[in-house]
């Protein structure tokens, strides 16, 4: 079990490490220490070896090396039931180093910073600190690792009571939360780098992952679900607050995660209602309550329950018209709420969760798990290119109707295939998703729509195979359409455009979303 007499500190984070020293020189123990960790001890009179004293070899390069020398990894790494291990050090000066207390440069904070710099991101890469903890953990048996202030409090704890001596089970316990540390880091640094080159594809992905909290349940009851952090990784679900209402669980991480995506894909102020992962509401406005109002309107009975997302602060007339009698989300996420507006949202229903989230923050990766393998895939982005846009009908589409249709193909990248949305006024009327047939997806839309179908327009994720589905789209009243093209039967579906005078807009962009 280690036996501490030598510690060797040297901490980024400082909190709690001279209450710590203090306490380990109190009880007899030999404290080395180097640059910003000595010199803190040192302020406080707590007695230290400095690291170049005891190496006799000086800092140097700015720091960069300091504590690489055969006297700090022989110390730590020495196996104490190897006579041949404990000759070598004695006969080279090397004394035993029971414990070190490390933690490590800031490197995933560094980076989270907008345009970091390469230099200050490679700088804040840690060397010694990760070298000594791998050393330690290595040892176990041996050599106690504390990486996180934490533990301070329950290794002091031990080593008061024990005479010095820590279990080798508590040993263990630090020398693994010690080895995921370093795990979670080079991961981190890893992800970072490879997001400044092309590489593609990374001949070998590694995904550390931080548990950020259990989940109630997953999809189902019966099943598990806990919510990890990806190392090196930003997004609204690690970075937004919760204001108010109950824990989130599986579906509504899921559901948010399609509402506030969606709202970003818009500059105006736009809202949307999201119901099992796909948009059931999405209007754009002059003002967020107008925008709102045309979005809940987009399909009354879908929207009871469901997630609202917005990409502007919510205001006190958006507030007002959410928390109209009778209407229930299951969540709220929007970029900021005015204090007016938060006070009626949380006086009108305790169980709704406020959520406040950052403002285009989102993966650049999707990923997914089938069966034993991990699919990975860049996040669709893609823009419309206006240069690109292809008229294949006799008939142009209005400047009026154009613009109809842009709202209408980037709401048809949220929606699940096959999807057809219908858009009116820059507000959805009619959503069909999910279904085996392009067909079926028309039909559901204009179902959804009704009477408001008349002089809508269009979006469809991908081509129409068969000429049916824009049968129906006319005959529901739609003026124009957009979609990818790119089938076999386009003259036929062209043919059956220029019939009902429906104006079309080939995209050459396909949009499933499974």
């Amino acid at each position: 079990m280690p036996e501490v007499r030598t510690a060797i500190l040297s901490v980024y984070d400082k909190t709690g490490i001279v209450d710590f020293a203090r306490k380990l020189a109190k009880l007899g123990v030999r404290i080395l220490s180097t640059g910003g960790t000595a010199k803190a001890l040192r302020n406080e009179s707590i007695p230290i070896t400095e690291v170049s004293e005891y190496t006799g070899f000086p800092e140097m390069m700015d720091g960069r090396v300091k504590t690489l020398h055969p006297k700090i990894h022989g110390g730590i790494l020495a196996r104490r039931d190897n006579p041949a291990d404990l000759e070598a050090a004695k006969s080279h000066g090397i004394d035993l180093i029971g414990m070190v207390v490390i933690n490590l440069y800031p490197f995933e904070a560094t980076v989270a910073k907008p345009n970091v710099p390469l230099a200050e991101a490679l700088e804040n890469i840690d060397i010694g600190g990760p070298s000594m903890i791998r050393a330690a953990a290595k040892n176990y048996p041996h050599v106690a690792v504390v990486t996180s202030p934490a533990d301070y409090e329950a290794v002091l704890k031990e080593l008061e009571s024990n005479r010095l001596t820590l279990s080798v089970e508590t040993s263990a316990r630090l020398a693994l939360k010690a080895f995921r540390l370093t795990s979670h880091y080079d991961a981190a640094i890893s992800a970072h780098l490879a997001s400044r080159q092309s590489e593609e594809p990374i001949r070998r992905l590694t995904l550390e992952a931080d548990l950020l909290s259990p989940l109630r349940y997953g999809e189902n009851p019966h099943q598990k679900a806990h919510l990890y952090r990806l190392a090196g990784s930003k997004g609204w679900a690690v970075e937004c607050k919760v204001l108010a209402g109950k824990e989130l669980s599986f579906n509504n991480y899921l559901d948010i995660d399609a509402a506030y995506t969606l709202a970003f894909e818009f500059e105006e102020p736009a809202a949307i209602v999201i119901k099992h992962n796909n948009p059931c509401g999405a209007a754009v406005a002059r003002t967020l309550a107008e925008a709102y109002e045309k979005a809940y309107s987009g399909d009354t009975i879908s929207a009871f329950g469901g997630v609202l997302g917005f990409n502007k602060p919510i205001d006190v007339p958006t507030a007002k018209l959410i928390s109209v009698p009778g209407r229930f989300y299951e969540c709220i996420i929007a970029p900021g709420y005015e204090a007016e507006a938060l006070s009626i949202l949380k006086a009108w229903r305790d169980d709704v969760r406020l959520l406040e989230g950052p403002v285009r923050s989102f993966s650049p990766v999707d990923y997914r798990f089938v069966g034993g393998a991990l699919l990975v895939q860049d996040r669709d982005l893609k823009d419309l290119d206006e240069n690109k846009l292809r008229v294949v009908t006799r008939r142009a589409p209005t400047a009026a109707e154009m613009r109809e249709l842009r709202f209408a193909w980037l709401v048809a990248k949220a929606v699940k295939s096959n999807a057809i949305v219908y858009v009116k006024d820059r507000a959805v009327v009619g959503v069909g998703a999910g279904q085996m047939s392009r067909v079926d997806s028309a039909k559901l839309a204009a179902m959804k729509a009704g009477d408001r179908a008349r002089g809508a327009v269009c979006g469809s994720d991908a081509f129409f195979p068969f000429p049916d589905g824009v049968e129906v789209a006319a005959d529901a009243g739609v003026t124009a359409i957009i979609q990818p093209g790119g089938s076999k039967k386009d003259t036929e579906v062209i043919a059956v455009a220029d019939r009902h005078n429906l104006a079309m807009v080939f995209t050459g962009i396909r949009h499933f979303k499974h």
